[in-house]
């Protein structure tokens, strides 16, 4: 296995695949490199002496100045380096673009949910969802009544290792042999679907809908009437109290811009003028169950790959995030551009420093220009409540060798692959455009899926080089590790390893067609991503404000 590598020939950085000790004598393309200190796998170290103000290149892009001097050999950190990235002016269209070979592809189909206005979902949902968060204990007491009974119960393993406790408890059992209980493996046999063709019920609980400002409730209502309006949502019933900011009309308006001529099934039940909880409650059961009656009649078949949508998300990055997992999905989002699919790339932080290389591909000047207006005011909205950009690492992202927000960016873009965009989305908007589309969202995690989803995305890919159980209601998100440790240690929430570029043993195109492939399957229903096995299902819609 190689010890260290660089990622573009204009780098004068080198990331280290292994941990490299003070002293080591470290070869690259025929030059030697003595290393002054320690570096960590992961970290970077300079290929020359630099000086205060000097800058540091990676993915042949500025990602930072040195803010004292470093010795050739020496590791970037927080000290001796800072943020720094080009500015950008929307320039000539740089869109030629040399597709992959997608021929291995052609002609392969995945079978799906065909839906009246022509997408395809992956999988067959119904949805539970309040229009404020006065009607999240509705909600709880809904999820409590159909989830069992109906046969979509998880995590029963849990509930039968608390009910050998309590066995314990009453037989006097005290702490110290409850803590060093061996509660075993016994299985309880899983209630069966009652609805087969159905693949869950699920209840959207938030906390907006009302205060704030009108805008936000506007907001809300676009992100939900993308999630009742989704390829992979049979239908939905939605609870109202009536008198919130976020009235029924405004979602009803809402889904008409995203389906003019919606015809799923849609139960709304506004608690206000039905009276009582018990009869709200009572309705809402009936009605939710009708509506599970006409989704069951959806069966599977086949659909081209065009009818992909695929949103592209990073989480716990690390320092081979940028190197591995992340231009491996980029390779497949090429994959799928050439098939006629769409792909969504969102986390405008996330673009910082990398803003020139993104707008040149616009494939108009408009897009370009409106690409430009809101990652300025993005920007400097962050700047005005007291952050940045900068600011967008988290201490986990540092530790891993990701010391500067460019140094992230360059690595995060790498997702979106190679082709021209389509199209600028602001967020809550739809995909309209087969092609690389980009949504404005923030860095975080939880609030990105969800408006890639919320934008129409049916399966999500989101790379990851330390490890989250992040998942989503009604799209499936799969998990790929940067490396192989991770792979190992977190097998229960990742799904696939990409760590194998690292090694050497497999390459980026390689691991692109894989990733390409595992998504067939799962679009098919062959396989279970880990986020859905275990009911991770992440929902947080973002209100505007400053989110890195």
């Amino acid at each position: 296995m190689r010890n260290v590598t660089k990622v573009h020939p204009d780098d004068n950085v080198i990331v280290a695949l292994t941990n490299l000790e003070e002293g080591d004598l470290v070869t690259y393309d025929g030059t030697e490199y003595r290393l002054p200190g320690r570096v960590p796998a992961k970290h970077k170290f300079v290929t020359q002496d630099l000086q205060p103000g000097d800058e540091v290149m990676m993915y042949g892009v500025l990602v930072g100045k040195a803010a004292k001097p470093i010795s050739k050999g020496g590791v970037i950190t927080t000290s001796n380096l800072k943020h720094a990235a080009n500015g950008f002016t929307v320039g000539e269209r740089k869109i030629s673009w040399q597709a992959p070979d997608a021929s291995r592809f052609a002609g392969k189909t995945f079978r799906g949910f065909h839906r009246a206005d022509g997408k395809v979902g992956t999988a067959n949902y119904w949805l539970v969802i309040p229009l404020v968060f006065c009607e999240n204990r509705n909600l709880d007491v809904l999820r409590e009544a159909l989830v069992e009974e109906l046969g979509y119960g998880r995590n029963r393993q849990n509930k039968i290792e608390v009910a050998q406790l309590i066995e314990m408890y009453r037989r006097g059992s005290g702490p110290e042999e409850i803590l060093q209980a061996d509660l075993g493996t016994r299985q309880k046999e899983a209630r069966a679907r009652l609805f087969p063709n159905v693949d869950g019920i699920k209840f959207l609980n938030h906390d907006g809908g009302c205060g704030g400002i009108r805008q936000d409730a506007q907001t809300l209502c676009g992100l939900l009437a993308g999630y009742i309006t989704h390829a992979n949502v049979a239908g939905a019933t939605v609870l109202s109290l009536g008198c919130q900011n976020a009235q029924v009309q405004m979602l009803q308006e809402e889904i008409a811009k995203r389906d003019a001529h919606f015809s799923k099934p849609l139960y709304i039940l506004e608690q206000q003028k039905i009276g009582t909880e018990s009869e709200l409650i009572s309705q809402a059961i009936k009605q939710t169950f009708a509506g599970l009656v006409q989704a069951n009649k959806m069966e599977r078949q086949p659909a081209p790959l065009s009818k992909l949508c695929i949103g592209l998300e990073c989480g716990g990055s690390d320092g081979f995030s940028g190197i591995s997992a992340n231009p491996a999905i980029g390779y497949t989002s090429d994959l799928l551009v050439a098939l006629g699919g769409s792909v969504i790339l969102s986390e405008f932080p996330e673009l910082c420093g990398v803003e020139q290389n993104i707008s040149d591909r616009c494939v108009s000047v408009e897009a370009a220009q409106r690409f430009g207006s809101l990652m300025k005011t993005y920007a400097q909205r962050a700047v005005e409540a007291g952050s940045g950009f900068d600011m967008n690492p988290s201490p986990g992202n540092i530790k891993d060798g990701l010391i500067t927000d460019a140094i992230k960016s360059a690595g995060a873009a790498k997702k979106g692959g190679t082709s021209p965009v389509v199209d600028i989305l602001d967020y809550p908007e739809m995909v309209t455009k087969p092609g690389l589309n980009l949504l404005c969202t923030p860095g975080n995690d939880v609030e990105s899926t969800t408006a890639e989803v919320g934008s129409g995305a049916t399966v999500v890919l989101f790379t990851t080089g330390l490890g989250t159980p992040t998942g989503n209601p009604v799209a499936p998100v799969v998990k790929l590790a940067s490396n192989t440790t991770l792979y190992n240690k977190m097998h229960d929430i990742i799904d696939i390893n990409t760590g194998t570029i690292i090694e050497g043993s497999e390459t980026i195109e390689q691991a692109g067609e894989r990733i390409l492939d595992y998504v067939i399957q799962l679009a098919s229903g062959e396989v279970e991503a880990a986020s859905v096995r275990n009911g991770q299902d992440d929902f947080i819609p973002w209100k505007r404000g400053v989110s890195l």
